[in-house]
Protein backbone atom coordinates (compact mmCIF):
# COMPACT_ATOMS: atom_id res chain seq x y z
CA UNK A 1 0.00 0.00 0.00
CA UNK A 2 0.83 3.39 -0.45
CA UNK A 3 2.58 5.13 2.24
CA UNK A 4 0.19 8.03 3.47
CA UNK A 5 0.69 12.24 4.01
CA UNK A 6 -1.07 14.49 5.73
CA UNK A 7 -0.36 17.78 4.75
CA UNK A 8 -2.65 20.70 6.64
CA UNK A 9 -3.05 24.07 5.11
CA UNK A 10 -2.61 21.69 1.77
CA UNK A 11 -5.42 24.25 -0.36
CA UNK A 12 -2.75 26.82 -1.75
CA UNK A 13 1.19 27.85 -2.01
CA UNK A 14 4.17 25.73 -0.43
CA UNK A 15 0.96 23.13 1.01
CA UNK A 16 -0.30 22.59 -2.89
CA UNK A 17 2.99 22.31 -4.16
CA UNK A 18 3.95 19.38 -1.48
CA UNK A 19 0.77 17.32 -2.32
CA UNK A 20 1.50 17.55 -6.03
CA UNK A 21 5.20 16.42 -5.45
CA UNK A 22 4.56 13.98 -3.21
CA UNK A 23 1.50 12.70 -5.65
CA UNK A 24 4.12 12.37 -8.18
CA UNK A 25 6.35 9.91 -5.50
CA UNK A 26 3.64 7.61 -4.88
CA UNK A 27 2.01 9.19 -1.56
CA UNK A 28 -1.61 8.34 -0.80
CA UNK A 29 -3.30 11.89 0.89
CA UNK A 30 -5.04 13.66 3.12
CA UNK A 31 -5.15 17.60 2.12
CA UNK A 32 -6.85 19.71 4.68
CA UNK A 33 -7.70 22.95 3.84
CA UNK A 34 -9.95 25.61 6.37
CA UNK A 35 -11.68 27.71 3.94
CA UNK A 36 -10.47 27.37 0.38
CA UNK A 37 -12.73 24.49 -0.68
CA UNK A 38 -12.98 25.07 -4.10
CA UNK A 39 -9.08 25.37 -4.14
CA UNK A 40 -9.02 22.37 -2.22
CA UNK A 41 -11.15 20.09 -4.38
CA UNK A 42 -9.19 21.43 -7.73
CA UNK A 43 -5.78 20.34 -5.95
CA UNK A 44 -7.68 17.13 -5.09
CA UNK A 45 -9.08 16.20 -8.70
CA UNK A 46 -5.50 17.57 -10.05
CA UNK A 47 -3.88 14.80 -7.28
CA UNK A 48 -6.07 12.05 -8.76
CA UNK A 49 -5.35 12.53 -12.02
CA UNK A 50 -1.72 11.61 -11.38
CA UNK A 51 -3.53 8.22 -10.33
CA UNK A 52 -2.27 9.09 -6.04
CA UNK A 53 -5.57 8.06 -3.96
CA UNK A 54 -6.56 11.10 -1.75
CA UNK A 55 -9.34 12.97 0.01
CA UNK A 56 -9.88 16.40 1.10
CA UNK A 57 -10.55 17.35 4.50
CA UNK A 58 -12.06 20.62 6.14
CA UNK A 59 -10.85 21.48 8.95
CA UNK A 60 -9.64 24.13 11.34
CA UNK A 61 -6.69 22.57 12.94
CA UNK A 62 -6.53 25.46 15.51
CA UNK A 63 -9.57 23.74 16.91
CA UNK A 64 -9.29 20.39 19.32
CA UNK A 65 -12.23 18.72 18.03
CA UNK A 66 -12.17 19.60 14.20
CA UNK A 67 -7.97 17.89 14.14
CA UNK A 68 -9.85 14.95 16.32
CA UNK A 69 -12.24 14.29 13.57
CA UNK A 70 -9.21 15.17 11.11
CA UNK A 71 -7.15 12.14 12.12
CA UNK A 72 -10.23 10.03 12.40
CA UNK A 73 -11.08 10.30 8.77
CA UNK A 74 -7.56 9.56 7.77
CA UNK A 75 -8.09 6.36 10.44
CA UNK A 76 -11.65 5.83 8.75
CA UNK A 77 -9.90 6.05 4.95
CA UNK A 78 -6.64 4.81 4.54
CA UNK A 79 -5.99 2.98 8.10
CA UNK A 80 -2.34 4.44 8.57
CA UNK A 81 -0.08 7.43 8.78
CA UNK A 82 3.48 7.68 7.55
CA UNK A 83 4.18 11.52 7.33
CA UNK A 84 2.41 14.48 8.97
CA UNK A 85 3.76 17.86 6.90
CA UNK A 86 2.23 20.59 9.24
CA UNK A 87 2.12 23.34 7.14
CA UNK A 88 -0.92 25.29 8.08
CA UNK A 89 -0.17 28.81 9.08
CA UNK A 90 -0.91 31.83 8.77
CA UNK A 91 0.13 35.84 9.44
CA UNK A 92 -1.81 38.94 9.67
CA UNK A 93 -1.40 42.92 8.41
CA UNK A 94 2.41 43.93 8.80
CA UNK A 95 2.54 46.36 11.98
CA UNK A 96 4.73 47.30 14.97
CA UNK A 97 4.75 45.14 18.12
CA UNK A 98 2.99 48.56 20.43
CA UNK A 99 0.12 48.24 17.46
CA UNK A 100 -0.52 44.88 18.39
CA UNK A 101 -3.50 43.77 20.46
CA UNK A 102 -3.61 40.41 22.60
CA UNK A 103 -6.41 38.60 20.27
CA UNK A 104 -4.51 38.95 17.32
CA UNK A 105 -1.43 37.03 19.10
CA UNK A 106 -3.93 34.14 20.02
CA UNK A 107 -5.01 33.94 16.48
CA UNK A 108 -1.50 33.46 15.43
CA UNK A 109 -0.61 31.21 17.90
CA UNK A 110 -3.28 29.33 17.68
CA UNK A 111 -2.79 28.51 13.90
CA UNK A 112 0.66 28.55 13.61
CA UNK A 113 1.90 26.40 17.29
CA UNK A 114 -1.55 25.13 18.59
CA UNK A 115 -2.40 23.80 15.47
CA UNK A 116 0.86 22.51 14.95
CA UNK A 117 0.97 20.67 18.19
CA UNK A 118 -2.16 19.01 18.00
CA UNK A 119 -1.48 17.37 14.91
CA UNK A 120 1.55 15.92 15.78
CA UNK A 121 0.19 14.95 18.69
CA UNK A 122 -2.17 12.97 16.95
CA UNK A 123 0.07 11.86 14.64
CA UNK A 124 2.22 10.83 17.39
CA UNK A 125 -0.09 8.66 18.65
CA UNK A 126 -0.48 6.61 15.21
CA UNK A 127 3.17 6.31 14.37
CA UNK A 128 4.59 5.69 17.24
CA UNK A 129 6.38 2.39 18.18
CA UNK A 130 5.76 3.15 21.66
CA UNK A 131 1.60 2.87 20.53
CA UNK A 132 2.00 -0.11 18.04
CA UNK A 133 2.44 2.06 15.33
CA UNK A 134 5.46 2.02 12.30
CA UNK A 135 7.09 5.22 13.23
CA UNK A 136 7.12 8.34 10.07
CA UNK A 137 8.06 11.59 10.05
CA UNK A 138 6.54 14.84 11.12
CA UNK A 139 8.19 17.80 9.01
CA UNK A 140 7.00 21.03 10.46
CA UNK A 141 7.12 24.43 8.38
CA UNK A 142 8.73 27.10 10.02
CA UNK A 143 10.61 30.00 8.53
CA UNK A 144 13.49 32.20 9.12
CA UNK A 145 11.50 34.85 10.46
CA UNK A 146 12.43 32.36 13.82
CA UNK A 147 16.48 33.57 13.21
CA UNK A 148 15.43 37.35 11.65
CA UNK A 149 12.22 38.43 13.90
CA UNK A 150 10.39 40.36 11.45
CA UNK A 151 10.72 43.93 12.91
CA UNK A 152 8.33 46.22 11.87
CA UNK A 153 6.30 43.68 10.27
CA UNK A 154 5.10 40.56 12.80
CA UNK A 155 7.05 39.57 15.18
CA UNK A 156 4.05 37.55 16.43
CA UNK A 157 4.58 35.34 13.58
CA UNK A 158 8.28 35.22 14.02
CA UNK A 159 7.63 34.36 17.96
CA UNK A 160 5.09 31.58 16.58
CA UNK A 161 7.76 30.09 14.37
CA UNK A 162 10.59 30.64 16.91
CA UNK A 163 8.20 28.07 18.88
CA UNK A 164 8.02 26.04 16.31
CA UNK A 165 11.58 25.33 16.01
CA UNK A 166 11.60 24.54 19.74
CA UNK A 167 9.09 22.36 19.50
CA UNK A 168 10.52 20.33 16.69
CA UNK A 169 14.05 20.12 18.46
CA UNK A 170 12.54 18.47 21.69
CA UNK A 171 10.14 15.98 19.89
CA UNK A 172 13.35 14.97 17.74
CA UNK A 173 14.71 13.92 21.30
CA UNK A 174 11.78 12.51 22.83
CA UNK A 175 10.80 10.23 20.05
CA UNK A 176 13.97 9.11 18.49
CA UNK A 177 13.95 5.81 19.85
CA UNK A 178 10.06 5.37 18.31
CA UNK A 179 10.69 5.11 14.94
CA UNK A 180 9.37 9.29 14.41
CA UNK A 181 11.89 11.65 12.53
CA UNK A 182 10.90 15.10 13.50
CA UNK A 183 12.45 17.72 11.21
CA UNK A 184 11.44 21.32 10.64
CA UNK A 185 11.97 23.33 7.06
CA UNK A 186 12.66 26.95 7.30
CA UNK A 187 11.60 28.84 3.66
CA UNK A 188 12.74 32.35 3.08
CA UNK A 189 10.85 34.60 1.39
CA UNK A 190 9.10 32.62 -1.09
CA UNK A 191 6.53 33.88 -4.18
CA UNK A 192 2.88 32.92 -2.69
CA UNK A 193 -0.06 34.06 -0.97
CA UNK A 194 0.49 34.72 2.07
CA UNK A 195 2.47 37.79 1.70
CA UNK A 196 -1.24 39.36 0.50
CA UNK A 197 -2.54 38.10 3.68
CA UNK A 198 0.19 40.33 5.26
CA UNK A 199 -0.87 43.76 3.61
CA UNK A 200 1.57 43.52 0.47
CA UNK A 201 1.59 40.80 -2.32
CA UNK A 202 4.67 42.14 -3.42
CA UNK A 203 6.59 41.70 -0.34
CA UNK A 204 8.89 39.45 -2.15
CA UNK A 205 9.96 41.93 -5.03
CA UNK A 206 10.32 44.57 -1.63
CA UNK A 207 13.01 42.27 0.09
CA UNK A 208 14.77 40.25 -2.54
CA UNK A 209 17.94 41.85 -2.77
CA UNK A 210 18.55 41.27 0.75
CA UNK A 211 18.62 37.49 -0.47
CA UNK A 212 22.07 36.63 -1.23
CA UNK A 213 20.84 34.86 -4.35
CA UNK A 214 18.67 37.53 -5.08
CA UNK A 215 15.21 35.89 -6.09
CA UNK A 216 12.50 34.98 -4.03
CA UNK A 217 11.75 30.99 -3.55
CA UNK A 218 9.23 29.13 -5.78
CA UNK A 219 6.63 27.08 -3.47
CA UNK A 220 8.41 23.92 -5.40
CA UNK A 221 11.85 24.41 -4.08
CA UNK A 222 10.23 24.38 -0.36
CA UNK A 223 8.52 20.98 -1.40
CA UNK A 224 11.37 19.42 -2.61
CA UNK A 225 13.37 19.71 0.83
CA UNK A 226 9.90 18.16 2.60
CA UNK A 227 9.79 15.71 0.47
CA UNK A 228 13.44 15.03 0.88
CA UNK A 229 13.22 15.01 4.82
CA UNK A 230 10.18 12.34 4.72
CA UNK A 231 12.25 10.15 2.80
CA UNK A 232 13.87 7.38 3.42
CA UNK A 233 17.00 9.11 2.02
CA UNK A 234 16.97 11.54 5.12
CA UNK A 235 16.93 8.72 7.31
CA UNK A 236 19.46 9.53 9.65
CA UNK A 237 18.10 13.41 10.06
CA UNK A 238 15.94 14.28 12.97
CA UNK A 239 16.31 17.64 14.91
CA UNK A 240 17.22 19.46 11.50
CA UNK A 241 16.28 22.79 11.33
CA UNK A 242 16.80 23.09 7.25
CA UNK A 243 16.90 26.86 6.08
CA UNK A 244 15.55 26.78 2.43
CA UNK A 245 16.27 30.96 2.16
CA UNK A 246 18.69 31.46 -0.90
CA UNK A 247 21.75 32.17 1.87
CA UNK A 248 19.41 35.10 3.75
Amino acid sequence: MSKVMLITGASRGIGAATARLAASQGYALCLNYRQREDAALQLLEEIRMLGAPAIAVKADVAEEQQVLELFATVDREFGRLDVLVNNAGMLERQMRLEEMDAARWTRVLGANVIGSFLCAREAIKRMSTRHGGQGGAIVNLSSVAARLGAPGEYIDYAAAKGAIDSMTLGLAKELGGEGIRVNAVRPGVVHTEIHASGGEPDRVERVKTSVPMGRGGQAEEIAEAILWLASEQASYTSGALLDVSGGR
